[in-house]
């Protein structure tokens, strides 16, 4: 299953907030659901001329005393690419199931998490899909889903934090994640995935006159072992390096906040062994802005701005795969004490290059997320 590294950094790369989070003895519930819809449309060049998706996320998070929390996601996914004769690809279905528990082995210092991917989404698709999946799976374009099942797995993992001089603390991480054998492809072999270790380290902290200002940063460096497809061939990817840092401030009675994040894959170990698919070397780029702005007690307009780009290749020297500018709002408004609407329309343009030529990006994406917590 390919991650979204911003989603990546959101929900993981903090080890230290994590755990600190386990020390709240409250027991309660928080139930997420949505819609979202994503939709590209690109120039002349390309096989294709429009991607779009439709994805419904649920989430379900469960606080259980002071040191457990109990976490399910999953989605159902409707994605179609357009040929540019006329011909549409689609593909629509639940999404894996993923069930995480987190538990507070030391409360405030040490947490231990097992996650359980449940194989409810695509797997044994038509071959005829694959340009579907191929095309959703970019971060350039990071769209909500970026892939659509699996034989399922396991991971396990740890994370701790500690206090430094001041308000500021570091966390550390580490994981492992074994992936069961499927079947991607109807009639296809078996492919058995590569284990996969992931570290990381994190801190943060307020800073400037006052302590006003807040910094946030981590580092995630994930490798992976090689997918076997049968045969004597193996798919294999080379080791992700991955930083983020995030700075928050006040202005007037806005808050702003500017991020990045960038992901290097290294060129795969053993590329050039007999039976070897190697995934080529890449590197995105992300740069943004939001900007909270409360207009009343109970609605919040978030205007937001982000630079995305990518690179790729085989070679020592990458190439330019595209970039693209994202622009658009978010608007919180508090239904009541316990509910949350978030409404989302943005606008993304940019361009593609293929085959030494520029092809052009532009689409929307448009959501509602409803949060209910009690």
């Amino acid at each position: 299953m390919h991650a979204r590294p911003l989603l990546l950094c959101g929900a993981l790369c903090m080890a230290a907030a994590t755990v600190q989070g386990q020390g709240n003895p409250a027991f309660g519930t928080t139930a997420r659901a949505g819609v979202f819809f994503e939709s590209y449309s690109f120039g002349s060049g390309l096989a294709f001329d429009r991607i779009s998706e439709f994805t419904i996320p649920v989430t379900l998070t469960q606080r259980v005393g002071s040191r457990l929390t109990v976490d399910l996601g999953t989605a159902y996914t409707r994605a179609s690419v357009r040929e540019t004769n006329g011909h549409t690809i689609d593909h629509a279905g639940p999404f894996d199931t993923d069930v995480r528990a987190t538990v507070g082995v030391i409360p405030d210092r040490l947490i231990f998490t097992l996650v359980t991917t449940l194989p409810t989404g695509a797997t044994a698709v038509p071959d005829t899909t694959l340009p579907l999946f191929g095309a959703t799976a970019t971060d350039l374009l990071g769209f909500t889903t970026p892939g659509f099942g699996s034989g399922g797995g396991v991971s396990a993992g740890f994370a701790s934090a500690f206090k430094m001089s001041g308000d500021w603390a570091v966390g550390t991480g580490a994981s492992y994640r074994y992936g069961a054998s499927y079947t991607p492809v109807q009639g296809g072999g078996t492919l058995t995935p590569g284990g996969e270790v992931r570290a990381r380290f994190g801190i943060e902290g307020p800073f400037g006159g006052g302590g006003r200002k807040y910094f946030r940063g981590a580092f995630v460096y994930t490798t992976s072992g090689g997918n076997d497809l049968g045969g004597g061939r193996e798919s294999i990817i080379g080791d992700r390096a991955l930083a983020y840092a995030a700075v928050s401030m006040p202005l007037g009675r806005s808050n702003l906040a500017l991020y990045g994040w960038e992901m290097r894959r290294l060129r795969a170990r053993n590329f050039d062994a007999p039976g070897a698919v190697s995934v080529p070397r890449g590197n995105v780029l992300a740069l943004g802005a939001r900007l909270e702005r409360p207009v009343s007690p109970q609605l919040t307009v978030v205007p937001l701005l982000e630079f995305r780009h990518e690179l790729t290749g085989p070679t020592d020297r990458m190439e330019l795969l595209g970039y693209l500018v994202r622009t658009g709002a978010d608007l919180r408004y508090r239904l009541t004490e316990r509910v949350t609407a978030v409404v989302q329309a943005q606008l993304a343009f940019g361009s593609l290059r293929d085959d030494q030529q520029n092809v052009s990006i532009v689409g929307p994406r448009l959501g509602v997320l409803i949060e209910w917590t009690r």
